[in-house]
């Protein structure tokens, strides 16, 4: 997919936070099957849902969400793997099975259960919280750490790392933004990962991301 292949809508709240980011600066969502385009534009009754693609659909559910007209974003990086013995460049999930569909509620519930075409999707749950009924409810992500992880991973940069606290020597606690280089905008922790200076950012109840080499002039403490 080209990057504008890897979008869709993705959850708003109830009162959608001011961003440091232009939503124009998101980009859209575009099916590869049908090519229909859909662009982000927060929403007070949506809200960014995390979905699971059973045995690595999410692209086949990412097109029918798109078409649907409903935006969604689906993390991909490019890595090079022997195809028939040669080195190809491809792109491929960042964070397997995943996808992030900004939608109301009622569409969410739709798509997962009422929408056969794409019956292996289900959601993915917050194992954090439970319901009224004792439940993990749907997991959800804030539309500010949305925007933060697009803009990390938008260019499928081949360094970019879905990474686990273990493998994240940070430096100290400040949040700092990047201010320079293909990842400017970009807000998190500065870390050294398989050995290099990263900025890691958080996608709550989901897990780490990192960017690549990130040098200390392309940084500012927030």
């Amino acid at each position: 997919m080209s990057t504008l292949s890897n979008v869709e809508t993705g959850r708003g709240q109830a009162n959608p936070p001011s961003v440091r980011v232009a939503p124009d600066t998101i980009p859209e969502a575009k099916s590869s099957q049908t090519g229909v385009s859909v662009r982000y534009m927060p929403t007070p009754n949506k809200s960014w849902y995390v979905f699971r693609a059973s045995y690595g659909r999410e692209d086949k559910a990412f097109d029918y969400i798109v078409a649907d007209g409903t935006y969604a974003y689906i993390a991909k990086r490019y890595a090079y793997k022997t195809v028939n013995g040669k080195q190809k460049k491809v792109l491929e999930t960042l964070i397997p099975n995943l996808l992030f569909v900004y939608t109301t509620d009622e569409k969410a519930s739709e798509y997962v259960n009422n929408t056969p075409p794409i019956f292996f999707l289900s959601y993915y749950y917050n194992h954090l919280e439970l319901d009224e009924t004792q439940k993990n409810p749907p997991l959800t992500v804030s539309c500010k750490e949305m925007e933060n992880f697009i803009i990390a991973t938008c260019n499928q940069s081949e360094h970019l790392k879905f990474v686990t606290e273990s493998q994240c020597h940070f430096k100290g606690g400040e949040t700092v933004e990047v201010i320079d280089g293909m990842f400017k905008g970009v807000e998190g922790r500065v870390a050294r990962v398989s050995g290099q200076q990263r900025v890691v950012l958080s996608l709550s109840n989901v897990g780490l991301i990192s960017t690549a080499y990130i040098p200390t002039a392309f940084l500012r403490v927030k």
